[in-house]
């Protein structure tokens, strides 16, 4: 043998099943060795099952059938042991095969220690005895021992078996499961990876036993068959090892051939795909692209350089194959070809109030007459005259819910779009209750809308209960005075207080939604959901008709916000007003001829815009003629 076959014993003894012994034939003619003494020296101690020697029975029977037996010829004995020595049958006790059979069926494993030593030292000065049948050294026979065992030995090997090689006896040690591969080393002869063996499957043994008698005979073991190579078996004296053919590498089990994956190994160089075949491979490429010159890049195909593609604007190349598109302002026909100019007031979000205009790539906004544009673009009524001091006290219970909450973060600011949010206009604070109340900002800290817009976006949701009545407390005792930024009651500037819930309270209301009303405070109730209908109307100022209002959800809460415009802004609205002053006072003139001034200007613009559309009447008109 080549190498040292690693493997434990464990199919060593499986493989030698009852079924074994007509699996393992030794194919071929028998072995023409000449004279030859071989003794076989077994291991039987208490660790060698009684499955596993019979599975060694069998090998050695098996293994009996290759050899040309006779006395002339080989000459066989076999010795047992465990923590005694004995002998089956010596090398001059039987010259037929059948009896030597007979003999190893019969054998009784001894079941107790492991002296391999003493084994060795048994078949070196009695086995291979002339008295035991072996034949004289002048007769110069070959005297071969092939030691079989499980385990490490309880004795010591290393000596003995140097003795007995120094006599000429040529040591096979064979290891099976749990053999110690140390102590095979030092008891087999040299070359060591010649004569020691590990093994643990049923190929195995086959192997050893083919490569053991190969080597006493002198065959062609790849001529004799049982190789198992998948391509090729290449022989040498005595042994064999399995090759591959071109393009395949030999597997773990050193017999069967898996074909190179050149692909796997990552130096193909292909762009998109490499297909892999024996020692070789091929590139390929994605739907819409093409092999270029190399074999490894690919290209795409522009397929709108065939022509054809019937685009009314442009032709986009895609591996699908040609698409049109349509230049900025334009939109795809169904008929994945034409263009039509895009109205953008039915296709984007325009957001006008009242009317959106499209024009080309672009929108305007208008208003209905006698209200004028924004400055947003898109607004065109506002609380753009008086003063009011807002304080809206927003339910952040946790039957409201997140995503709810963000809706009603949204109306708010939707209420805050239609107000003239200034210090000098319309002051703003935002009051959160649940179980407690928290003021999220006063009347005085914001200036303009956009700033109030977006500290109520910043608002975090408290959860919790519905202490509707302590929210209304904090607005009555806190949020209408003037160091939270109200303005003093001697301007007479209207005091508004909007509620925003979704559920019955759980404290009482009816006191401090009295009082709120008591102090001038105008209340307006909106519910959303499973608000109380009774309690939305205890808070709410007289006639209740016009102070509440009630949505089912909160999705579709944006309808409440006419009649909250309708209501809140003091221009419009009934409860509201400006600041109460005597005509007399310098403020009051001085507000007034400014008021005055800002008429005349807006009558300007009014007259300014009538004579415009005038003259585009005239030019129609002239044009028609």
């Amino acid at each position: 043998m080549r190498g040292l076959l690693c493997s434990p014993l464990p199919m060593l003894l499986l493989l030698l099943q009852p079924s074994w012994e007509s699996q393992v034939q030794f194919a071929g003619p028998r072995c023409r060795t000449g004279p030859l003494d071989l003794v076989f020296v077994i291991d039987s101690s208490r660790s060698v099952r009684p499955f596993e020697f019979e599975t060694m029975r069998q090998f050695l029977v098996g293994l009996l059938r290759g050899l040309d037996v006779g006395p002339n010829a080989t000459r066989v004995g076999v010795i047992q042991y465990s923590s005694q020595v004995q002998s089956v049958f010596r090398l001059g006790a039987f010259s037929r095969r059948e009896d030597m059979e007979r003999a190893i069926r019969a054998l009784v494993p001894l079941a107790q220690g492991t002296m391999t030593g003493l084994a060795i030292q048994y078949a070196m000065n009695v086995a291979f005895s002339v008295a035991e049948g072996a034949r004289p050294p002048e007769a110069r026979v070959p005297r071969i021992a092939v030691i079989v065992t499980d385990g490490r030995p309880q004795d010591r090997v290393a000596e003995v078996a140097a003795q007995a090689r120094a006599r000429g006896i040529e040591i096979y040690a064979v290891g099976v499961q749990r053999a110690d591969v140390g102590s095979l080393r030092a008891m087999a002869s040299p070359p060591l990876d010649e004569h020691v063996f590990l093994v643990e499957s049923f190929d195995l043994i086959q192997e050893f036993g083919l490569q053991f008698q190969g080597r006493l005979c002198g065959k062609d073991l790849c001529v004799e068959g049982g190789h198992g190579c998948q391509h090729q078996c290449v022989s040498a004296p005595g042994t064999f090892h399995c090759a591959c053919n071109p393009g395949y590498q030999l597997a773990a089990d050193n017999k069967s051939c898996l074909a190179i994956d050149l692909c796997a190994e990552g130096t193909h160089g292909c762009e998109h795909h490499c297909i892999s075949s024996p020692g070789s491979y091929s590139c390929r490429c994605r739907a819409g692209f093409v092999l270029q010159q190399d074999q490894r890049s690919c290209r795409a195909i522009d397929h709108c350089s065939f022509g054809n593609h019937s685009c009314q604007h442009e032709c986009v190349s895609t591996f699908r194959g040609p698409r049109c598109h349509c230049r900025e302002g334009h939109d795809l026909l169904p008929d994945g070809r034409s263009c039509q100019a895009r109205d953008l007031c039915n296709g984007v979000d325009h957001g006008c109030e009242f009317q959106c205009v499209s024009e080309g790539l672009s929108y305007r906004c208008l208003c209905p007459e006698g209200q004028q544009l924004q400055a947003d673009g898109k607004s065109c009524n506002r609380c753009r005259e008086g003063h009011v001091d807002l304080v809206l006290l927003v339910d952040g219970s946790k039957s409201v819910r997140p995503q709810n909450f963000e809706l009603v973060k949204r109306f708010v600011n939707q209420i805050v779009d239609f107000l003239d949010v200034s210090p000098e206009g319309t002051r703003v604070g935002l009051v959160q209750f649940s179980s407690r109340v928290r003021t999220e900002f006063p009347l005085g800290r914001y200036g303009t809308a956009a700033e109030v817009k977006q500290a109520v976006l910043a608002v975090e949701y408290m959860e919790r209960g519905t202490m509707t009545g302590l929210a209304l407390r904090h607005m009555v005792e806190h949020s209408f005075s003037e160091a939270q930024g109200a303005r003093p009651r001697a301007l007479n500037v209207p005091r508004v207080g909007l509620v925003f819930t979704d559920g019955r309270s759980q404290d009482d209301i009816s006191v401090w939604a009295a009082r709120a009303k008591e102090e001038g405070i105008v209340m307006y109730a909106v519910g959303v959901g499973k608000a109380v209908e009774e309690e939305l109307r205890q808070i709410a100022s007289e006639p209740a008709e016009l102070h509440v209002s009630y949505s089912p959800d909160f999705g579709s809460m944006t309808h409440l916000l006419e009649n909250l415009r309708g209501s809140i802004c003091p221009e419009e609205g009934i409860g509201a007003g400006t600041e109460l002053r005597s005509p007399c006072e310098c403020e009051s003139l001085v507000e007034f001829q400014g008021r005055t001034l800002g008429a005349l200007e807006k009558l300007t613009q009014n007259l300014a815009q009538l004579a415009a559309r005038l003259e585009d009447l005239e030019n129609q008109l002239a044009s028609q003629k």
